[in-house]
């Protein structure tokens, strides 16, 4: 077998949550890799009578076409036509693929897919008392500029939200993938500021209700320079719980950056903590340990304990974490950490949101 497959799962009365990280295990030519990810995954949701609720697949551009012819012929009846989030890396150790991520549900009812501008994009789940709207790549290329697109694809989530009778404030989880991020971080962030003030998600006198999020520099594979990955929670509502500040890190949105360092919610099997994507940035907003990528690596995982313990959660909770590395040199002293913890790791080689910063992680836990 030339594939890994981790998959964690959390149990309630009205439903079981799945959550699955499939990586390359060793060199192997990539069409039997992608056959044996996608067979693999079909093989666990099978077993379990599992639906897919939410997906990403992370590779190279040359990847890609490959990547989801397998997953087409691997699935079957499994592929009810959303697509996932396919997100464009470079190539790291284990080659060309990075890893699949997949969230799954068993419960009484299905996800429902829904569509956008005619598109499969996302599904809705209803368990009793509970619903969730998960929407996957969200972008638009109508505009040239890479703001433009962001404020088009801010624009089309928000549209969307309202059309299932909810806003941003049902939000507790979003991911930005932003292409090229080095050269237009600073204008994303002014751009979901401005949303994110004009949905009343932060402001004077406002309790600042960001969702946690990643925004990190990975392409959509269609070529445009943002896509956007949500989880919405329609019922119940006002049922997040918000982090700004914690161990060494004080509010991401004192330095520009509008979200917050957690969030908790009611997910269907239990609550989840969604942990921000996390790097070696001090109180003051500072990156430390420049230059040295095992100390931004200690530092990273460092916070992210922190985060964990802040709220009420604890390291054999995680059923997803990324670790985002700037090149292979630091995937490489990277792995001396990630073999020492039995955390679900999937490793993408990509540009963090500073020069200086080699480092980052994403991470879901399930409190038990």
């Amino acid at each position: 077998m030339t594939v890994n497959f981790d998959t964690r799962s959390v149990e309630s009365d009205s439903a079981t949550e799945y959550y699955i990280s499939a990586t390359p295990g060793q060199k192997a030519p990539l069409q039997d890799q992608a056959k044996q990810i996608f067979s693999g995954i079909h093989d666990i949701l099978r077993s379990k009578e599992a639906h897919i609720l939410q997906e990403r697949v992370f590779s190279t551009q040359s990847a890609v076409e490959t990547l989801c012819r397998a997953r087409s012929g691997a699935y079957g009846d499994l592929d009810d036509g959303v697509a996932p989030a396919f997100l464009v890396a470079d190539e790291g150790l284990s080659g060309p693929i990075a890893g699949v991520q997949v969230h799954a549900v068993n419960c009484a009812g299905k996800p429902e897919a829904i569509s956008l501008d005619g598109n499969l994009c996302g599904r809705i789940l209803r368990v009793p008392g509970r619903a969730y709207l998960v929407l996957s790549g969200i972008s638009d290329q109508q505009g040239r500029q890479a703001t433009e697109q962001a404020e088009a694809m801010m624009e089309k989530v928000g549209a969307a939200l309202r059309q299932y009778g909810a806003d941003f404030l049902s939000v507790p989880r979003t991911w930005m993938w932003l292409k090229d991020i080095l050269s237009w971080y600073d204008d994303f962030n002014r751009v979901r500021t401005g949303f994110f003030k004009e949905w009343g998600l932060i402001g004077a006198g406002t309790r600042q209700s960001m969702p946690a999020s990643t925004g990190i520099g990975l392409g959509p594979a269609d070529g445009g320079h943002c896509a956007m990955d949500l989880m919405a929670v329609l019922e119940p509502t006002h049922c997040t719980q918000y982090l700004q500040v914690t161990g060494k890190q004080h509010c991401a949105f004192e330095y520009g950056s509008a979200f917050s360092r957690a969030a908790r919610s009611v997910m269907p099997a239990g609550d989840a903590v969604f942990v921000s994507g996390t790097a070696s940035i001090d109180a003051d907003g500072t990156t430390t340990h420049v230059g040295d990528a095992a100390g931004q690596i200690d530092a990273t995982i460092e916070a992210v304990r922190a985060v964990l313990s802040e709220m009420q959660a604890d390291e054999k909770d995680l059923v997803h974490v990324i670790a985002y590395c700037k090149t292979t040199e630091v995937e490489k002293v990277f792995e001396a950490s990630r073999k020492a913890l039995s955390w679900p790791w999937i490793t993408v080689i990509c540009d963090i949101c500073r020069p200086e910063l080699l480092f980052e992680i994403e991470a879901t836990a399930m409190p038990r």
